[in-house]
């Protein structure tokens, strides 16, 4: 194990010590996985109250939100982790992966536990992917460690590229998946989400599923899980995964159009 993750590891087993004479409680969550588009729905329009309301009606623990905006033109120069953490009284983490449009933009997690560690991981392709206008797009996967009721959660939020083929995705979820693969041969548990912009017979996912990482909507959801566009779902590229001791009991795909993507919510019980 490498120092930073074992001094990781020491972090969540000291943080989440609980007390012997509280009873333990039932060992479920409700994750959300979805990506907020700078907080504008479907018609560009912004909304980002919409979408907290969205995260309180489902009842979410855990937040993996994608396409989030920190003081861009674009969202008004709202700071919308903060904002999000505010109308939905949970805690955000926030990763920035690119300097835009005059602030920053990236990928959230919002949850109801405390964070007693994140960190924002590069991932490196070759070539560079190049956006409209000549700059490059780094993307990243954010590591959130949480301090559940049930025992130490690390949460891998990603988004990956959204060219029209594998070859920069399969770069970027190597670097997730070799991530994923160590702490869980430390006996961590571990939830992989976020828009990973693969259909589900991608190179991609058979990445995941090889290195023996579940599909939670193949657990338990009902339908074809289409996320997007919100208008008329054609593609299924939002996505939880996790590895054993978890079981998915739940999931759905919401019908809103509070974003160019909709949500999807999983309830996902842990092994005592």
């Amino acid at each position: 194990m490498s120092r930073k993750l074992l001094a990781i590891h020491v972090i969540a087993a000291s943080t989440l010590a609980c007390s012997p004479l509280k009873p333990a409680p039932e060992p479920a969550m409700s994750v959300l996985v979805y990506n907020i588009h700078a907080g504008k729905d479907a018609k560009g329009v912004s909304n980002l109250a919409r979408v907290a309301e969205i995260v309180k009606a489902t009842g979410a623990d855990v937040a993996l939100l994608q396409e989030v905006d920190i003081d861009t033109r674009r969202s008004g120069r709202v700071d919308q982790p903060a904002e999000l953490s505010e109308l939905t009284g949970l805690r955000d983490v926030f990763g920035k992966t690119l300097d835009y449009d005059g602030g920053e933009y990236g990928i959230a997690v919002l949850t109801r536990w405390p964070v007693p560690h994140d960190t924002l991981f590069r991932l490196q392709v070759t070539p560079r992917q190049a956006r409209a206008g000549g700059s490059y797009e780094p993307r990243g996967v954010l590591h959130v460690l949480i301090a559940t009721p049930y025992g130490p959660l690390h949460i891998l939020n990603t988004h990956l590229d959204a060219s029209g083929e594998d070859r920069f995705r399969v770069q970027e979820a190597a670097t997730v998946l070799r991530l994923a693969n160590q702490l869980r041969a430390s006996g961590e548990l571990v939830f992989i989400g976020g828009d990973l912009n693969a259909n589900p017979d991608s190179r991609v996912l058979a990445m995941f599923r090889e290195a023996g990482w579940k599909d939670a909507w193949e657990e338990c959801g009902v339908g074809d899980g289409k996320s997007y566009p919100s208008s008329v779902p054609v593609k299924r590229i939002d996505y939880l995964l996790f590895g054993t001791g978890v079981t998915c009991m739940r999931a759905e795909v919401l019908a809103t159009e509070a974003s160019d993507h909709r949500p999807i919510v999983f309830r996902v019980r842990m092994a005592r």
